[in-house]
């Protein structure tokens, strides 16, 4: 009789703890998915990386002013080169360049480098290679300059035709509207709206270039970093 009081309570304490054993596995933990994996979470604010359908997605990423030049060329490779050697069209490749640090000069327009071309020039360390001084125009949306660009001519609207967008790094953007204020003697608030409300087509404001870097990732793009 003990000895199977005791082997039931030893069933009993088995079936209980493969129980918790079931449960455990069967709960994964935050940012798994129910396989085990890792599954990076969504949000809203990443949602237009979705947006476009394609067969192909590159996120480029530029920190520098030569970065911004090369990225509108490398886009414009991309293109060209799946057309080229793959026979496709460019709706089937998604190109997103992501103008962040330094490289977030170049995504204001034309507007803004002819009221704040000396800060953008100062701050990008970037000037006119043919004036030498600060440009008062957005020089990567110029056919003008050929060779002396990194972009070799490949310009902003010439890629956007193709269909590339933009991720604009805000706080870039809050950055470089203070040194503008600063320098001019305007408000920081006003001039951040300002530019943010004057930025090259196809733009969309990011928390940070950083983040966007990370969440384009997530949704499945190739990162091609520039220089």
């Amino acid at each position: 009789m003990k000895k199977d009081m005791r082997a039931r309570r030893s069933m009993i304490s088995g079936l209980g703890a493969a129980a918790v054993g079931v449960a455990l596995v069967a709960k994964p933990a935050a940012g798994q998915n129910a396989a085990g994996r890792f599954q990076p979470a969504r949000h809203q604010q990443d949602a237009w990386l979705d947006a476009v359908a394609g067969r192909h997605r590159i996120f480029i990423d530029a920190s520098t002013a030569r970065g911004a030049g090369e990225a509108m060329l490398y886009a414009n490779n991309l293109y060209v080169a799946n057309k080229s050697g793959y026979a496709l069209p460019e709706s089937d490749i998604v190109v997103v360049a992501c103008l962040r640090h330094f490289a977030t000069a170049f995504a204001f327009n034309d507007a803004m480098w002819a009221k704040y071309g000396k800060p953008l020039s100062m701050i990008a360390e970037f000037t006119d290679p043919k004036t030498k001084q600060a440009p008062s125009t957005n020089l990567l949306n110029s056919a003008d300059y050929g060779m002396a660009l990194p972009n070799l001519g490949s310009t902003i609207d010439s890629v956007v035709r193709r269909g590339t967008r933009f991720a604009v790094c805000d706080m870039a953007t809050h950055f470089f509207a203070a040194q503008a204020a600063m320098m001019s003697g305007g408000n920081a608030d006003a001039v951040y709206k300002e530019m943010a409300a004057n930025l090259i087509p196809n733009s969309h404001l990011v928390a940070a270039g950083v983040v966007a870097v990370n969440r384009a990732q997530e949704y499945g793009y190739t990162l091609l970093s520039t220089l």
